[in-house]
C-alpha cells in the first residue's frame, strides 16, 4: 500500500543522496570511474534494503561476470578487487540496515557451520596477528587475504540466512546456471585465439586453473539438475548445457582440472544408483571417442606432465615428471620443512602463498590447530550435505544436494594442485550453493508445517 504519511520512504532519500554525491565527485574531479562505482553501490545498498532477493541476485550474476578494479601494490604483486567485492559487503549493511528497521523479519537461522567457520577464522587471525608482530608478514598481504576468506563466509551466512522458501533457491539456482551458461558463450568466443581459456573480465592474462575449477562445480550442478530433470526435453537441455561446457573446460589446459573432474564423475556413480549405468556407458564413450576429436595441444599439454625435467622413485621404477608437477608433488616436503619453527599455529595468512596446494599452504599458515579446524570445517560441510541428499525427499533439493556433494569432491581433488579455497571465483558459487544446501532441509520442514497450518508460503 501507498505510504499516506506523508513521509519519504528511506530508500529514495539513499538514492537522492547518493546520486547527489556522485555528481559532487564529478564536479570536484574526482575520478570517473571511481564516482561510477560509489553510485551503484548506493543503488545496491538501496536494493539490498528494499529487496535482499534481488541484490543476491545481483551478487550471482556479478560473480563471474564484473569487472577488476586495480587496488595498489601488496608486496611483490597487484591486488585486484572485483565489483562483487564491494557488493557483497554493501549488501550486508544494507540487509543488517533492514533488520534493525524491520524487527519483525526474526532472529538469525541456526546453522551448523557456524562454530567451525567461526573457529577456523579465528585461527588465522590469531596467527596472522602473531607473525605480523614478528614482522614475518607485511599487513598489505594479510588483509587482503583475509578479507576474502570473510567475504566468503559472509555470503553464506547471508544467504542462509535470508532463504525463506524452495522458489527462492530455484531461482538462485537457475540465475547461477544462467550466468554459467552466459560465461561458456564468452569462453567460446575465446578459443579463436589458440590461448589457454580462463573466465571473463580479469585484468592480467586469466588464471585457466580457476576457470576450471568453476567449471568443475557448474557442470556436477548441471548433471545434477539433469538426473532429476522432470520431463525428456528438460533432461536433453541440461545435457546439451553440460556438453556445451565440457569443451570450455578441456580448453583451459588445466591438468588439475582434469584430473579432479574423474572423482567427481565417480561421486555420481556411486551417490546415484538412478544415473549410474547411464553415466557409465557416458564415461566409456568419451573415454573411447574423445582422442580421435581433441585438439593435438591438449595431448601435448597432457604429455607435457611426464617431462623429462625431474624424477623421483616410484615402486622402485624412475619416474620422470615436469617441474610444475615436481613443484605439487614437493608441496608436502616444504609444508613439514617450515612447520618444524612454528607447528601448532603456523606462518599467518599468507605465509605459504607460494605453495600450489590448499592443504599444505592451511597447514603453513595456521599450523596444526589451523588445520585440524579447516578439515573439522570441510569434513562438517561434507556430511551434512550428503545427510541432505540422502534424507529429502524433493528432486530440487535432492538435485542442488548431489551436485554439490560431486562438485566439492572435485575441488577437493583439485586442492591437491592449487589453493582452492581461496580463489574468489570458485569460493563465492561454493559458499552460495553450500548455504542453499545447508539450510534448504529447515525451509522444507517449515513450509510444510506453514502449509499445515493454511498459511499461504513465501514467494
Amino acid at each position: 500500500m501507498p505510504d499516506t504519511s506523508g513521509r519519504i520512504p528511506l530508500q529514495i532519500l539513499v538514492f537522492s543522496a547518493v546520486t547527489c554525491l556522485l555528481f559532487v565527485f564529478i564536479i570536484f574531479g574526482f575520478p570517473i570511474q571511481n564516482a561510477l562505482v560509489l553510485f551503484l553501490a548506493g543503488i545496491v545498498f538501496v536494493i539490498a534494503f528494499v529487496n535482499t532477493n534481488l541484490a543476491l541476485i545481483i551478487v550471482i550474476l556479478s560473480m563471474l561476470l564484473s569487472p577488476e578494479l586495480r587496488a595498489g601494490k601488496a608486496a611483490t604483486r597487484s591486488v585486484n578487487i572485483r565489483i562483487e567485492d564491494l557488493f557483497v559487503f554493501i549488501i550486508f549493511f544494507g540487509w543488517m540496515a533492514k533488520m534493525a528497521v524491520k524487527k519483525e523479519l526474526g532472529l538469525f537461522r541456526k546453522n551448523p557451520l557456524n562454530v567451525p567457520i567461526l573457529t577456523y577464522f579465528t585461527i588465522c587471525l590469531i596467527s596472522t596477528l602473531v607473525a605480523l608482530m614478528g614482522g614475518s608478514i607485511l599487513l598489505k598481504d594479510s588483509f587482503f587475504y583475509l578479507l576474502k576468506y570473510f567475504e566468503y563466509y559472509l555470503i553464506y551466512f547471508m544467504v542462509g540466512n535470508n532463504l525463506r522458501s524452495v522458489r527462492q533457491a530455484k531461482v538462485f539456482v537457475y540465475v547461477m546456471m544462467a550466468t554459467a551458461f552466459v560465461v561458456c558463450i564468452i569462453a567460446w568466443t575465446q578459443i579463436p585465439s589458440g590461448q589457454r581459456l580462463t573466465a571473463p573480465f580479469e585484468i592480467e592474462g586469466g588464471e585457466p586453473n580457476t576457470f576450471a575449477g568453476y567449471l568443475n562445480l557448474m557442470m556436477a550442478m548441471i548433471l545434477a539438475l539433469s538426473i532429476y530433470a522432470k520431463d525428456k526435453k528438460l533432461r536433453f537441455m541440461w545435457w546439451a548445457f553440460f556438453g556445451f561446457a565440457v569443451i570450455p573446460f578441456v580448453l583451459t589446459l588445466s591438468r588439475e582440472g582434469w584430473i579432479s573432474f574423474i572423482p567427481m564423475i565417480c561421486a555420481f556413480i556411486l551417490l546415484n544408483r538412478k544415473a549410474r549405468l547411464p553415466l557409465i556407458i557416458v564415461a566409456v564413450l568419451a573415454v573411447v571417442l574423445l582422442p580421435s576429436v581433441m585438439p593435438r595441444k591438449v595431448f601435448e599439454r597432457a604429455e607435457n606432465t611426464f617431462a623429462p625435467e625431474r624424477s623421483y622413485r616410484f615402486f622402485g621404477k624412475k619416474v620422470y615428471v615436469s617441474e610444475s608437477t615436481s613443484e605439487r608433488i614437493d608441496a608436502w616436503q616444504k609444508a613439514l620443512r617450515k612447520m618444524r619453527n612454528k607447528p601448532l599455529i603456523g606462518y599467518g595468512v599468507p605465509g605459504g602463498s607460494v605453495i600450489d596446494n590448499q592443504y599444505t599452504r592451511v597447514m603453513i599458515e595456521t599450523g596444526l590447530v589451523g588445520f585440524a579446524s579447516f578439515m573439522w570445517l570441510i569434513i562438517l560441510l561434507f556430511r551434512f550435505a550428503l545427510r541432505t541428499y540422502r534424507e529429502s525427499e524433493d528432486d530440487f533439493l535432492k538435485a542442488v544436494s548431489l551436485g554439490f556433494l560431486c562438485g566439492f569432491t572435485a575441488l577437493l581433488f583439485q586442492s591437491l594442485g592449487a589453493a582452492v579455497f581461496i580463489l574468489i571465483r570458485i569460493m563465492e558459487p561454493f559458499w552460495f550453493l553450500a548455504a542453499l544446501v545447508i539450510a534448504l532441509p529447515d525451509v522444507v520442514e517449515e513450509e510444510k508445517a506453514l502449509a499445515n497450518a493454511g498459511v499461504p508460503q513465501a514467494a
